[in-house]
This record gives C-alpha cells, sequence and structure tokens, in this order.
C-alpha cells in the first residue's frame, strides 16, 4: 500500500515514480554494485547488436563515472543482451512493480520519455543520458525532463488532455494502492488544480518557463528533488 501526499501529486508524481523505477532495477539486480573492473566491461561491446558509445565519452556527457558507467552498462547487457529496451520490457518491469494496478499506459509514456530519438528502442545511451538527468541533473533539468513527460506530443506545451492522459496513467497504476484512495474524478480534479498553479497567463496550456517557474516556488516540489539523491 503506498501512501501518498496528494497536495502536489499532479507536479511530483511522474519524478517519483522514476524514481521507483529505478529501485525496480535494483530489484532485478540491474544495478549490481561491486565488480572488478576488467577488459570485458570496458570492450565487451561486439557481443550486442546495438553497441554503445566509448565509456569514455559517456562519461564526458553524463555526470557517473566510469565506474559507474560499468556498472550500469553490466546489469543493462545482463538484462538486454541486444543492448537496447523496447517498451513492452519497460510495461512487464512496472506490471510486476504495481501487480494490483494497470501500468501499460504509464510505462508507455516513460518509455516514450526515455526514447529521444524516437525509434521504438532505448539504447544504453539513451538510458543512461536519461538517468544521468534524473540522478545528477540541476533542479531545473530535471523539471525539464518531467516537462517533456507531460508534454506527449511534443509541441512545447502541456494541455489539459496531455495532463489528464498522464494523471489517469498513474491513477491506473497507483490509485487502487494508495492511501487513502483516489476517486475516480481525482485525475481531472488534479489537472484543474495543476492549471490553475501553473497556467499564469490563463490561455488553456503551460509553457515550459510556466511549469520550471511555479515548481522551483513550490516547497513540496523543491524538497522532492531530494528523492534523487544517493539511489546510484
Amino acid at each position: 500500500m503506498f501512501t501518498m501526499n496528494l497536495e502536489g501529486l499532479e507536479m511530483i508524481a511522474v519524478l517519483v515514480v522514476v524514481v521507483l523505477f529505478v529501485k525496480v532495477l535494483e530489484q532485478f539486480g540491474l544495478l549490481e554494485a561491486g565488480y572488478d573492473d576488467s577488459v570485458e566491461d570496458e570492450l565487451e561491446l561486439s557481443a550486442v547488436r546495438h553497441r554503445p558509445e566509448g565509456l569514455e565519452q559517456l562519461e564526458a556527457q553524463t555526470r557517473f563515472s566510469r565506474k559507474e558507467l560499468q556498472i550500469l552498462y553490466r546489469g543493462f547487457k545482463n538484462e538486454c543482451p541486444s543492448g537496447v529496451v523496447n517498451e513492452d520490457t519497460f510495461k512487464d518491469i512496472y506490471a510486476q512493480f504495481f501487480p494490483q494496478g494497470d501500468a501499460s499506459t504509464y510505462a508507455h509514456f516513460l518509455f516514450n520519455a526515455f526514447d529521444t530519438d524516437h525509434n521504438g528502442s532505448v539504447s544504453f545511451e539513451d538510458f543512461v543520458m536519461g538517468l544521468s538527468i534524473l540522478l545528477r541533473g540541476t533542479v531545473q533539468e530535471k523539471l525539464i525532463w518531467a516537462f517533456n513527460l507531460y508534454d506527449i506530443n511534443k509541441d512545447g506545451y502541456i494541455t489539459k488532455e496531455e495532463m489528464l492522459d498522464i494523471m489517469k496513467a498513474i491513477y491506473d497504476m497507483m490509485g487502487k494502492c494508495t492511501y487513502p484512495v483516489l476517486k475516480e474524478e481525482t485525475p481531472r480534479q488534479h489537472v484543474e488544480v495543476f492549471f490553475q498553479k501553473m497556467d499564469k497567463n490563463k490561455d488553456g496550456v503551460v509553457t515550459i518557463d510556466e511549469f520550471i517557474d511555479c515548481c522551483q516556488n513550490d516547497e513540496n516540489i523543491m524538497r522532492s528533488m531530494h528523492l534523487f539523491e544517493n539511489v546510484l
């Protein structure tokens, strides 16, 4: 049973669930800790169909150390020998973690957020770049990532329809196993609260500037950023 502070859910639930995603990876052994460096970890990239960039380049592009990248790659490779993750893998992970709900829609949205080049698969580079932002990025970088998740059609605005789709997906995944139990009308209510707080000029859409400004001035949101510390 999940206990959830409903105030601000429409703004922080995405970030919280992404942290849960990282915890799921730990549970399935994808974030294995403590193994010796080896040539295999550094260079055994020909065994996968999609070869990631060299670790030096990824180290420069992310906020992970070489050792952390090796740990991440070892787990990623063990779970995904082909070198990529497809949407079904995301759905399977969330289905196991939220067996009392339907996580497929939320997993679809999260998969699209990690699949930055929209080719239908998440490579190790996609995966580690996203994690770098979520776990080690600045508050603004994390909020930009969250905005992109809400902005389903990637037109630079969040509409009420997009927000409702996300909130319904979160409700389907978690609503029936939260305390207090969320009511059927809760997602739409949260959308209304979201727009009252964030749509400053009342034009019916939320821009990235409105989103970031509102979140940065919300103490609950800022406290939620600490959830990302020391995950890896």
